[in-house]
Parts: C-alpha cells; structure tokens; sequence
C-alpha cells in the first residue's frame, strides 16, 4: 500500500526529496518542511508525480 513519491519546494519547484506515503491513511497530498539546499531554507515541499 505504500508509495514512492517525490517533494518538490513550493518556492524554487526543485524536486529534492523522495519518500513513500501510506494512500490509505494520506489519502491528499503530502506537504512537509524541509530543508531546500538552492534556497538555503527550510520551505514546504509538496508531493508531485
């Protein structure tokens, strides 16, 4: 059941992060902070195909 999917910065739209979600329990898009390494902040990733 689990997924591999890909955060993408909400600020500079890089993909840097990959990780894996549960659909059942997230069933919308995953949103995180985390550390962007071209912004050199910490920004929302979204999950993106």
């Amino acid at each position: 059941m689990r997924d591999i999917v890909t955060l993408a910065c909400g600020t500079c739209k890089n993909r840097n992060y990959t990780t894996t979600k549960n659909k059942k329990t997230i069933p919308g898009k995953l949103e995180l902070k985390k550390y962007c390494a071209f912004c050199r902040t910490h920004t929302p990733h979204k999950e993106t195909k």
